[in-house]
């Protein structure tokens, strides 16, 4: 199956922030159980700290804090654009 975009949102904020959030509906095989291929981020232009959702081959579903790394659990589109606003207001204390 072709990738299909599902979701594209690209933004400038406050002319320091960068937001993209790009999901993709892609066949489900071994490398996307889900069936969907994801790639959401948010950099501070000025600091350098980001916020990074994707799920690329072999890692898997997983959430980049800056240089930090942990597993996320993939449940859908709706959950994970939530649980990345989330983030990026925890982590970056900027709400998107």
């Amino acid at each position: 199956m072709k990738a299909t975009l599902a979701y594209w949102h690209k933004a400038r904020l406050q002319g320091r922030y960068v937001l993209e959030m790009e999901i993709h509906k892609v066949g489900k095989s071994a490398k996307y159980p889900d069936g969907v291929k994801y790639g959401l981020v948010l950099v501070d232009l000025q600091s350098g700290k980001r916020v990074l959702m994707d799920n690329h081959h072999p890692k898997g579903p997983h959430i980049h804090l800056s240089d930090q790394e942990i597993p996320y659990e993939y449940v859908d589109e709706e959950k994970l654009i939530k649980d990345f606003k989330n983030l990026v207001l925890t982590h970056m204390e900027i709400k998107i």
